[in-house]
C-alpha cells in the first residue's frame, strides 16, 4: 500500500515553530518513526510552501497511491486551487491539522478542503497523522 502525505506552509518549522501550539518534534523525526511503526507501508512524504506545488503533487500521487493525508496549512483558508485538485482526484483524501482551528481566529473555521476530503482530523497534533494512516489501512 502506498501512502503520500503532504504538508503544506511553514509545516517544515516544526519543533521549532511555536512548540506551545505544534510542539517540540520536527516532523521529519515523527515520520521516520512512522514508518517504523508500519512497515508494511509504502509512506511517501512531500512538504512546500508554495500553492502550486502542493496542486502539482495532489495531481501526481492522486490516480496511482492508496491514500493521501494532508495538512494544507494554512492553505486550507485560502486554496481554492487545493480543494479543486483533491475533487479532481480519485485517491482519497484525509484532511489533517494538528491544532484546533476551530478554537483559534475565526478566519481558521473556513476550510476549502474539509468538503472534498474523505475526513478531517483536528486538534490531536501529530497523532492525527497515525489515525489518519490507521483510516486509510482499514478503507481499502
Amino acid at each position: 500500500m502506498k501512502i503520500a502525505i503532504i504538508n503544506g506552509p511553514n509545516l517544515n518549522l516544526l519543533g521549532k515553530r511555536e512548540p506551545g501550539i505544534y510542539g517540540s518534534q520536527s516532523f521529519e523525526a515523527f515520520f521516520e518513526a512512522l514508518k517504523a511503526q508500519y512497515p508494511q507501508v509504502e509512506l511517501h512524504y512531500f512538504q512546500s510552501n508554495i500553492e502550486g506545488e502542493l496542486v502539482n503533487e495532489l495531481q501526481r500521487v492522486g490516480f496511482d497511491y492508496d491514500g493521501i493525508i494532508m495538512n494544507p496549512a494554512a492553505y486550507t483558508h485560502t486554496s481554492v486551487a487545493i480543494g479543486d485538485a483533491i475533487a479532481a482526484i480519485k485517491t482519497r483524501v484525509v484532511e489533517v491539522h494538528i491544532s484546533n482551528v476551530h478554537a483559534r481566529e475565526e478566519f481558521r473555521k473556513l476550510s476549502h478542503v474539509s468538503a472534498k476530503a474523505a475526513g478531517s482530523i483536528i486538534g490531536l497534533g501529530l497523532k492525527g497523522y497515525e489515525l489518519a494512516l490507521q483510516f486509510l489501512l482499514t478503507r481499502q
